[in-house]
């Protein structure tokens, strides 16, 4: 008896090791049952007023290999305790014009440590507006959301918000900045533009309650931003204050419909941007962040929204040039407003110094902090962080980068492709032959005129072509890549013509897409633009009026580039500048896909809204008829 008492106080101990995956958090759909409940209420009352204020803020974490004891790590997680901070926002390095990606191993391993050195759970959010890979490697790539609205395919949508949540809750991101339900309807609009779905508020509001329902089903919180609207400015937020200048009726028609169709659908939070609203809030001094008109009476009453509210990055120039003064202030405001998370403040000791100075004074109620409180809590439980908060390293080999969910973002990229002019001399391209390889090291290719791909980009150092030129490479391996940008092109222009003079095919690929705080001289000073600058637009001209008739521009991004140029014959929109975008160019180019892609907005002077030339799938050479069926059929 002794022994089997001694098997039996033993055994736990000895199989413990077998059950050790119990501590991992394995994400189910987001829901809240009472039990999460109890738990949120009776973390609330436990809580100190420095906890409860703490618990409002979320910081930047980039995701890196950190040594334990390193500064950097130790300097996080004091911050990190110091401030009671409940949540986190994942990203990486950014030295524009280069992004520092990082694997998703490192991002786990870094996020289970915060998680660990956490009093409370942790929410961890993250900005994937195309899916994790949009900031690690090895994740499924995805177009820009304006490609989604070209393919025009509900199913892509919750697909994409099915598989970004997978593998955003495989490395510890619970929440997505995302979808973007902007309607794009200025062409100007240095900010937006291919991050939004479309211009029809029908279309987005459908994409949005897509991905939303997707996302949601697989354990990802979901954002829509950025509330009341950013589709129809022509200002960079992160540079200076933009305003929205349209009147209530015209927010109601256009603006407002994506946002309710995605509160029915049950989004769980709304971003609001630092913008003017003239219509909504007279004070020219506030933005909609810190404008109660807008963040309590509109969003929560009007159109009754009670999920979390959370404000734009608060260093942006949009808020804190309103508050220079005093940048502390601007959380208190925001949080008065009716905001629950302060994302990313300018500083973080004045701004939580002043939220818990104006709750200790009564300027901001405790019924009030408690309310967003409680909420984040019950966020939090809706995930299951209540009970376990880690995540399973050894996992991510099968649950990130799926061979078929490579293969869906493939697809969704080639059928959002779209033909928005052709002159019937060009298309498809012809593949050369393949050259003869060599010995490793020894391998000498030719470079030869008769095509000659032009790519222009803001910067030549960075990833935008390479994709491209690999493909192109695969079909013409003699063809001549030219890389030019803004410091380059007019130095370049006499070479690059004479081989555009001496070729047969051109391909002008234009990568040109939103980018947070590029900042550019302008007439009223620093301002953001999706056009092309002064030296590469000047490139381009002289390549039409040398080559229209034998030059297809590509579009790599912003689908408007054409106005600028009426002169191009052939025009092909990818609206994104991703890897799959890039292959599936090509791809169209080459006749190797259909083509059928229709834009989901208007270019002024070149095409409107639904236009599309579409085009079959072409037999590729040495290709069966059988072959091509089967092709076809897929």
């Amino acid at each position: 008896m002794l022994r089997v008492a001694l098997f039996f106080f033993v055994l736990p101990f000895l199989i413990s090791p077998t059950f050790a995956k119990e501590k991992y958090l394995i994400p189910g759909p987001v829901h809240l049952d009472r039990e999460g409940e109890k738990w949120a209420e009776k973390t609330l009352q436990k809580l100190s007023l420095e906890e409860k204020v703490g618990q409002l803020f979320m910081i930047w974490v980039r995701a890196e290999f950190l040594n334990v004891n390193s500064p950097e790590y130790l300097e996080l997680r004091d911050q990190m305790r110091k401030y009671h901070v409940g949540a986190f926002a994942m990203t990486v390095r950014w030295d524009p014009p280069f992004l520092y990606r990082n694997q998703p191993y490192e991002a786990a391993e870094l996020l289970n440590r915060l998680q660990q050195d956490s009093k409370l759970p942790l929410l961890i959010a993250a900005d994937f507006e195309r899916g994790v890979t949009m900031r690690l490697y090895g994740a499924t790539s995805f177009p820009h959301a304006m490609a989604f609205g070209a393919a025009g395919k509900v199913d892509y949508a919750e697909a994409f918000g099915r598989i970004t949540a997978q593998e955003a809750r495989a490395i510890g991101v619970h929440w997505n900045f995302f979808p973007d339900a902007d309607v794009n309807s200025n062409p100007a609009n240095p900010i937006i533009n291919t991050r939004s779905f479309g211009e029809d508020p029908q279309q987005v509001g459908e994409l949005v309650v897509a991905y939303i329902r997707g996302a949601r089903a697989n354990g990802m919180l979901t954002t829509v931003k950025h509330f009341p609207g950013h589709g129809d400015t022509a200002t960079d937020s992160h540079l200076s204050v933009a305003q929205v200048t349209g009147d209530r009726a015209r927010l109601n028609s256009v603006e407002l419909p994506p946002f309710r169709q995605a509160i029915e659908a049950g989004v769980d939070a709304v971003m609001v941007a630092h913008v003017t609203v003239p219509a909504l809030e007279p004070d020219p001094n506030r933005v909609a962040t810190t404008s109660p008109a807008i963040v309590t009476d509109l969003l929560k009453k009007q159109l009754g929204f009670k999920g979390i509210v959370v404000t734009d990055a608060m260093d942006m120039a949009g808020l804190t040039r309103l508050y220079s003064a005093n940048i502390g202030r601007a959380a208190v405001d925001a949080f008065k407003a009716g905001n629950d998370v302060l994302l990313i403040p300018a500083d973080l000791d004045s701004s939580y110094q002043a939220v818990l100075k104006a709750a200790r004074s009564g300027e901001i109620s405790r019924t009030q902090l408690d309310a967003s409180v409680l909420k984040l809590l019950k966020a939090k439980a809706s995930l299951g962080l209540e009970k376990a908060r880690l995540v399973n390293i050894d996992a991510l080999s099968t649950r990130v980068g799926k061979p078929e969910n490579l293969a869906l973002g493939q697809q969704i990229s080639d059928d959002s492709v779209t033909l928005v002019r052709e002159n019937g001399k060009l298309l498809p391209l012809k593949q050369t032959g393949t050259l003869k390889g060599g010995l490793p090291y020894q391998r000498v290719e030719q470079v030869r005129n008769s095509t000659v791909v032009v790519v222009l980009s803001d910067d030549v150092r960075a990833e935008a072509g390479r994709a491209l030129e690999r493909q192109v490479k695969t079909h013409m391996p003699d063809a001549n890549i030219i890389y030019a940008d803004p410091r380059t092109a007019a130095a370049m222009s006499e070479d690059v013509l004479k081989a555009v003079d001496q070729a047969q095919t051109v391909i002008a690929a234009v990568y040109v897409v939103p980018t947070a705080g590029k900042a550019m001289q302008g007439a009223n000073g620093l301002t953001n633009s999706v056009a092309l600058s002064d030296a590469s637009g000047a490139l381009l001209q002289k390549i039409l009026e040398h080559a229209a008739e034998k030059t297809v521009v590509a579009a790599m991004g912003n689908p408007y580039l054409a106005q600028d140029f009426p002169s191009v014959q052939n025009y092909l929109c990818t609206f994104s500048n991703t890897a799959v975008s890039e292959i599936s160019a090509v791809k169209a180019l080459f006749g190797e896909i259909p083509i059928r892609g229709h834009l989901p907005v208007t270019i002024p002077s070149v095409a409107q809204r639904g236009a599309g030339i579409e085009r079959p799938r072409q037999a590729a050479q040495g290709e069966s008829g059988h072959e091509y069926l089967k092709a076809t059929r897929q």
